[in-house]
């Protein structure tokens, strides 16, 4: 017998799907407009909207409207206020802003290897290097817009790194922002931090270092990681959202290389997405694989096993994985004998 209590197939998921762009479009043309810090200001009316953020009137009240329906705005009597999630995160004057992501996130690079997912997954990745292009210019996007996301969890990481020992002196590859490097610094007062990626994006991690307060602290080594050598006597080297864009052969070199510039004893921090062993859960870091598969040639969002694998290929020993609540990315640490 049929249970009629069960859910009835209903087309509103794939309907959302088919539909998701539209939504990420009209979020960055809030964001880009200027809508959310203005009406954070005090200017709520359309016409006030459009005269601030130089649009038309019916432009600004139509994307409102569709920011009303989306739940980041309020709307009273023709009035637009914020909504809780746009008040802290989309307010260019809060300490939690999070919209300039959508520089990177939403760039033409990154939009475009979605173009043709189809083919990505016929070919097994995408043409040519993708995004991990020697110099590739939307790092420095990468290294702009994508420090407010990380610094929560920088603080974290660095939390962690001081308990297990103040380190002296830190590397942190592929550094972009700067900030896990520059959060370990405010952390431990003694710490000078080795900042390696490439040079422009380097410069956005200078300033970064500037405003923190430890430029005397911090030194830039500009190159790729795979070769400029990295020197010696780190205590800890961060590893921090590199190793999933290349194969397993080639993070093991990465993480040679990094244990080879560690003190007996020294750390490698690895932060990464990491999937559970059913590669379905947690949802963000199993569909970070989808990510990598059409942005990178080989990248991969590894399981545990698989990285402690790598370190240990590395001649790393003791290797554990943290969870980081609330964020989705996930520590592995490992030692140098």
């Amino acid at each position: 017998m049929t249970d009629r209590t069960a859910a009835q197939p209903s087309p509103d998921r794939i309907m959302e799907m088919l539909n998701g762009f539209q939504g990420s479009a009209i979020l960055k043309a809030g964001i880009d407009l200027g809508v959310f810090t203005e009406i954070a200001a005090g200017t709520g009316s359309a016409t006030a909207l459009a005269q601030s953020c130089q649009a038309s009137a019916h432009g600004i009240e139509t994307l409102c409207d569709s920011l009303t329906v989306m739940g980041l705005l309020e709307k009273s009597g023709g009035v637009y206020s914020l909504g809780p999630d746009a008040a802290v995160f989309l307010d260019k004057r809060s300490p939690a802003y999070l919209g300039g992501m959508a520089g990177f996130l939403m760039a033409p690079e990154m939009m475009g290897n979605w173009s043709d997912v189809a083919a990505v997954v016929r070919r097994g990745g995408p043409l040519g290097l993708a995004n991990v292009a020697p110099e590739a210019p939307i790092w420095i996007e990468f290294a702009r817009g994508m420090g407010s996301f990380a610094g929560f969890t920088a603080r974290m990481l660095a939390e962690l790194v001081v308990q297990g020992g103040a380190p002296a002196k830190v590397l942190d590859v592929a550094a972009g922002h700067g900030l896990f490097g520059i959060e370990i610094a405010k952390a431990a007062p003694g710490a000078h931090i080795v900042a390696q990626d490439w040079a422009q994006v380097l410069d956005v991690a200078r300033d970064n270092a500037a405003s923190a307060g430890i430029a005397d602290r911090w030194a830039a080594l500009p190159g790729s990681a795979f070769d400029v050598p990295f020197g010696g006597g780190y205590d800890v080297v961060l590893l921090t959202n590199f190793l999933h864009h290349f194969d397993a052969e080639t993070c093991e070199s990465v993480l040679r290389k990094s244990f080879d510039a560690l003190v007996s004893g020294g750390r490698v921090v690895t932060l990464e997405f990491v999937p559970n062993d059913d590669d379905v859960t947690p949802p963000f870091a199993a569909l970070f694989g989808m990510v990598m598969l059409v942005s990178t040639p080989k990248g991969k969002a590894y399981r545990f096993a698989e990285l402690e694998a790598m370190h240990r290929a590395a001649g790393f020993v003791d290797c554990t994985l943290m969870d980081l609540p609330p964020t989705p990315q996930r520590l592995v640490v490992a030692r140098k004998p």
